[in-house]
């Protein structure tokens, strides 16, 4: 996430790590409507003016939060076929976002974004984007190899992943986990996966 610390004021990772770490503690206790500033800074032992120094909202801190997850525990894979880079990326990825803590920041994160345009922004940048980038270095090596569906470009293959994930989380709150991953390899990669893959 961009630094938007003020010039001059470097931020002490170990301190970021602390309040990141926090925040997703408090949202998974409490849930989001509960998370303050307040709390982060009590949980976390870090002040309260340095949080807000560092982050302009408590919902960009909890967006910080869950990016730094999703790049930690989402690896991007190089396994030689696009079927089984498809499997390991949907497998971490849909199993994160199936954990109620996670599903229900999501959702908080996406009902701020449209009441507030400027986190609106930095909720597309810092997540949505960063999140389909990484799924694009997967499809674009697929459309190297040639092993994209016939007729399908790069980024309708990704809107069919993350619009499918978006839709079960805020519209029908079905199920998302490793089963959904294991529908959506089969239909993107030809011959789909077999449960292993999916991992």
């Amino acid at each position: 996430m961009t630094d938007q610390s003020r010039p001059g004021r470097k931020r002490s990772e170990q301190s970021r790590l602390a309040i990141l770490a926090a925040t997703l503690e408090l949202v998974a206790e409490a849930g989001y409507g509960a998370l303050t500033i307040e709390g982060i800074a009590a949980r976390s032992g870090v002040g309260k003016q340095t949080i807000y120094r560092w982050w302009p909202s408590k919902a960009d801190v909890l967006l910080d939060a869950l990016a730094t997850k999703a790049d930690l525990q989402i690896p991007i894979p190089d396994e030689g076929s696009f079927r089984a880079d498809l499997a390991g990326f949907l497998g971490r990825t849909f199993e994160l976002g199936e954990k109620s803590p996670v599903a229900d920041t999501l959702r908080a994160l996406m009902a701020q974004a449209q009441i507030d345009p400027e986190f609106g922004k930095r909720f597309r940048e810092d997540f949505l984007f960063r999140r389909r980038d990484a799924l694009g270095q997967i499809v674009d090596r697929a459309r190297e190899r040639g092993e994209l569906p016939a007729g399908v470009g790069p980024g309708t293959v990704i809107d069919v992943v993350f619009g499918t994930l978006w839709y079960r989380l805020l519209a029908t709150r079905e199920p998302v986990g490793r089963g959904l991953a294991g529908e959506l390899v089969t239909l993107l990669a030809g011959h789909g996966a077999s449960t292993a893959e999916i991992r």
